[in-house]
């Protein structure tokens, strides 16, 4: 009874706009080193070094890793192209699927080395910052085999198991292990060792990129027994499996030896970084003294202004105060004037009603004298 499974695609490619060919593979392998190269680019600024330099260097050995990767693939399973009734053209077609990732990091070191040469960066120290990313790399990668229904395990009934359904090549449709799917999980878990253990450890002169090694070979070891594509054995094992003794051992090797010879992290991963960092810091010290004296002007002008406005605003209260003592003068003087010629009227009136009487008196005598006299 199907519980669950991993259904694969009906096809690998896609067709844009019928006549552009789009291939799951070949757009796991270009995001797979996009990721690389940035994440990479982020652990060499973090390391001292300059921006771009990642990206540069990859330019040189992302070609020589590709070729190298299915030159070791082609070499490894020659019958599949060079064998009776084969097409040797088909060793071509890389967008089938077939890199081996022992060539790719064989040849895809010595376009690093170029690369690194032509900027003058150790390549021990561009290897540590990368080593990671190429985990992640290989772990997106891994799902260009599931476009292609390839590198499967054996039989399984698991839930997550994987449904082939191809017959390409004399593939058995069927239910099998998801071989791709334990590796690009195990990388995942590779990148996650390296950050660790470079942040723990501070892993330099190459070791953070021979754990990266080691670790994957670790894991490469037991997926590889699991598979059950055509491939080369040598003494009950297949050659992937023998590879990833020897690599293991190798990569172990060198971190013990690198790590007495020279211990600890290097200072300087690219000369001359550090003097731009700090002509970038100078420069950003002059912008930020201009924006002080900018600042310094324009509160000086502000408190020029709001003086002015102070100024301003005394003189109108002076005025204003001004004219209010020259109403109210000019007030008092109305009030005293009016009061002075109110008092001179009342003066005139009293001096008026005084005649008066006096002259109603003089009259009543000279009444009272004719009076006398007709007697």
């Amino acid at each position: 009874m199907e519980i669950a499974y991993i259904p694969s695609p009906s096809r690998g490619v896609y067709e844009l706009f019928g006549v552009i060919p789009l291939r799951g593979y070949a757009f796991c392998i270009i995001i797979g080193v996009f990721v690389a190269v940035w994440l990479g680019n982020k652990r060499w600024i973090a390391r001292g070094g300059r921006p771009g330099t990642v990206a540069d260097v990859a330019v040189w050995a992302v070609p020589f890793g590709l070729v190298g990767g299915r030159l070791y693939h082609v070499i490894t399973d020659y019958q599949l192209y060079f064998s009776e009734g084969q097409d040797w053209v088909d060793a071509f077609k890389i967008w089938e699927g077939g890199l081996g990732i022992w060539g790719a990091i064989a040849f895809g070191a010595v376009g690093a080395w170029i690369g690194c040469r032509s900027r003058g960066v150790p390549l021990p120290a561009w290897a540590d910052a990368l080593a990671p990313g190429i985990a992640l790399a290989q772990a997106i990668g891994r799902w260009g085999n599931w476009f292609n229904q390839e590198l499967y395990g054996r039989e399984t009934d698991l839930p997550w198991a994987l449904h082939i359904t191809s017959t390409t090549d004399g593939r058995v449709p069927g239910y099998y292990h998801p071989t791709f799917l334990y590796e690009s999980l195990w990388c995942i878990g590779v990148a996650v060792l390296v950050i660790w253990a470079d942040r723990r450890f501070k892993l330099g002169h190459g070791r953070a990129f021979a754990l990266y090694v080691a670790a994957y070979c670790a894991g490469r070891f037991w997926i590889e027994a699991m598979r059950v594509d055509e491939a080369h054995h040598f003494l009950g094992m297949r050659l992937n499996e023998w590879t990833s003794i020897v690599v293991f051992l190798l990569a172990v090797l060198y971190i013990v030896l690198s790590a007495r010879r020279r211990p600890g992290r290097e200072e300087v991963v690219e000369p001359g970084a550090s003097d731009d960092d700090g002509a970038a810091v100078e420069l950003d010290k002059k912008s930020e003294d201009e924006d002080s004296e900018t600042k310094d002007s324009e509160d000086k002008k502000s408190d020029a202004e709001k003086s002015e406005a102070k100024t301003s605003e005394a003189k109108t209260s002076g005025a204003k105060t001004s004219e209010a003592k020259t109403s109210e003068a000019a007030k008092s003087e109305d009030e005293k004037e009016t009061a002075e010629a109110d008092s001179e009227s009342g003066s005139g009136s009293a001096e008026s009603e005084t005649a008066d009487s006096s002259s109603s008196v003089e009259a009543k005598d000279e009444e009272a004298e004719s009076a006398a006299k007709k007697a």
